[in-house]
Order: structure tokens, then sequence, then C-alpha cells
């Protein structure tokens, strides 16, 4: 097996660097303290993404009559390697167009892909996803939220919980239940957050300014027409969604960058000489280098157009126990320096680890898929 870039890939993962040098203000850091969720970086997205679409980097991989390069799916990976590392720029734009733009392209009718692609890949409007309820967060499935077919559209009543971004996003691709039946009753709609009746909360966390809300519809009137595919095939769609989810963002760079940082620190101070710290710091990289590993390999079916299989599961809960040693490392070598916040990039990895077991479905959920997509084990 050749785990070699080729002279294209490399040449691509340079031109987005260049492309990041030239571009990022030079306090960056500072203002942005690496937090996506922020408003800062939330604001920034509007003029940063425009740029991006412009060079030719926020959509490469999309098919070129709607914008994109035609690029296979490992040149989005390169790109999202080099934007995660950085703190990703794009704030929740990565959700338009790893999964929001492809299920309106593969779902919508030719007036959604008018109404909504091209703004996607201009990088002017915000997507979050209404997905998790207060009662069903681990069991989707078991979603309460309503919408009621009415002679003009219909009418959604419920409640989504953590809805990332929610209180700056222009969008919501949401599911609501349209019938009784558990899976064959839910459905998607692209509701805008204007729309009267939509109440955003967000909550108090740690891991970032905006990252977690409560998002109440009260009586939200839409059309028909915010329909995506048919009535009931709901599920169908969030599964093509969540798998692009689950591995859709290269979260390991990051986590990099921050153990990269820590052991700089260390051997500035004197600090790394022990045979344990050494240890440990070469577990942590050790298991985001095979978080890494097997997040290509499900790139790698992508690229081959092959269908969804467990290994996206074993990828992301690999990457959850990567981040967990990262966090640890940080917590039993750098404690002093996280406590006083002296280091923008460790305090934002360190909160940001936090985060990788409860998004985009949480750790023992993905045991759960494991033992059913992968060992095919008979439930219970």
């Amino acid at each position: 097996m050749d785990f070699q870039w080729s002279a294209d890939q490399r040449k691509f993962r340079q031109r987005v660097r260049s492309f990041l040098s030239a571009t990022l203000p030079a306090d960056w850091e500072e203002k942005s303290k690496f937090d996506t969720s922020s408003g800062y970086v939330s604001d920034y997205s509007r003029i940063f993404c425009p740029l991006l679409a412009r060079e030719g980097l926020l959509i490469p991989h999309w098919p070129k009559q709607f914008g994109g390069e035609d690029l296979d799916p490992y040149y989005h990976w390169i790109l999202g390697e080099e934007l995660f590392a950085v703190g990703d720029p794009r704030s929740y734009q990565y959700m338009n167009v790893n999964w929001v733009g492809p299920a309106i392209l593969q779902y919508g009718t030719p007036e959604q892909k008018e109404e909504h692609i091209g703004r996607i890949a201009a990088g002017t409007h915000i997507w979050c996803q209404g997905f998790s309820e207060p009662s069903a967060g681990s069991d989707l499935a078991a979603l309460s939220t309503k919408a009621t077919r009415t002679d003009k559209g219909y009418l959604i009543d419920g409640m989504k919980i953590w809805t990332s971004g929610a209180s700056l996003a222009d969008y919501c691709l949401m599911l609501a239940r349209t019938s009784p039946e558990r899976y064959d009753g839910i459905s998607v709609f692209l509701v805008p957050m204007k729309t009267p009746g939509i109440a955003a909360r967000p909550i108090p966390n740690f891991m970032g300014e905006f990252s977690l809300h409560e998002t109440v519809f009260d009586k939200v009137e839409v059309p028909h027409s915010a329909l995506l595919g048919e009535e009931g095939q709901g599920w169908k769609i969030v599964r093509q969604i969540m798998h692009n989810e689950r591995i859709g963002q290269p979260r390991y760079s990051f986590s990099m960058r921050g153990l990269d940082r820590a052991v700089q620190i260390l051997k500035s101070k004197d600090r790394f000489n022990s045979q344990s710290v050494r240890a440990d710091a070469a577990r942590a990289r050790a298991a985001l280098e095979a978080a890494r590993a097997l997040s290509l390999q499900v790139i790698d079916a992508r690229a081959k157009k092959l269908p969804p299989s467990g290994i996206t599961s074993i990828a992301r809960y690999t990457l959850v126990q990567a981040d967990k040693q990262v966090a640890d490392f940080l917590g039993a070598y750098l404690n002093e320096e996280l406590m006083d916040r002296s280091d923008l990039l460790l305090n934002a990895v360190y909160r940001r680890t936090g985060s990788t077991g409860l998004a985009a479905g949480a750790a023992e959920i993905q045991l759960n898929l494991i033992s059913r997509d992968f060992l095919r084990m008979a439930k219970g």
C-alpha cells in the first residue's frame, strides 16, 4: 500500500497553505481563539469563504456544473486538514460544503438547487443542523418534532437541542415527523432561521461560544417547497448525511498541532526528559496517526464510490479515543498552562477534544454501530 501523496496532491496542499498564509489576518489566533463557533469567526467566514470560493478552494470536490472542480475526495480531505489545523476559518460553513450542499444536490428539486446551491458555492450563507432533541439524541429515530401538512405547506412544532451555530445560521436543515412510523415517518426540511416562531438560545458550555443551542419551533409555517426529497424519505437522507458528518472533519489535524505545541513547550522548559512523558506523547501521537489512517480509509472508499460501511464508525471512535489521549496528556503535563490560559492553541485543543465524543454522534452510539455494521452482532 502506498501511503505517499501524489505530486498533484502535494501541490494542492501547498496551494492551500499559501492561500491561508496570504489571507488570514495577522491577529487571527488572538481574535479567533481557534473557536470555530465564535461570533468573530462566524462573521469572518462571510469574508473568508467568498475568497476561498474565488480561489476555487471552497468546494473543489463538487461537480463543475455546480461550481466545483470535480476533484476526488482526497483533495477535499487535504483542504480540511489544512483548514482545521488553523482553527477552520469557514466556521459552520464547513457543514454547507460537507453535507448540506451534497444532500440538496442529490435530493433537491431544480428550484431548491437554484435557491441554495449558488449561495453555498459562493460562501455567503451559514447553515445549521436540526437533528437531536431532548428525548431523541442517542436514538435519533425517536424524534418528536412534528411537521403537519397544510394547504399552504407545513406547520412545524417541536424542539431541537445542541444545534451547533443555530443563532449564527441563515438556514437550518432539520428533521421532523410527518407521520407516526418510526423511520418512514421522518422527513427533511430546509428552513430559513428568520422564519417567525423559531427561537435559538445559546447553551453556555466550555467548548465554544455558540457551539450549543436549544432551538424551539413554535408553529413555524413553511411552504411545501421546504421539503427536501419526498415525505418519509428523511431517514434515508439523514443516514447519508451522518456518514459524511462522522468523517467530515479531520479533527486530528488540530489535535496534532496542539500536541506538537505541547511537546515544544515541555522541551523549552526542560520537562520532556523523563521516559514517562516521552512515552505518553508517543502514545498520543500514535493514536492520532491511527485515527488519520482509518479516516483516509473512509475517504478512499468514497473516492472509489463504495457504499458506507462500519469503518466510518470505527474511524470516528478511534478519533474520540485519540483526542482523549491528547486531552489527558495536556492535563497531566501542562495543567498550569491550561489553568492560566497563556497559550490560546493549547486551550482551544483541550476544549475541542472534549466535544469529540459528543459531536456527530456520541461515542457510545459509534460502538453500537460498530457491533451492528462491522461485527454483525445480534442486537442485545
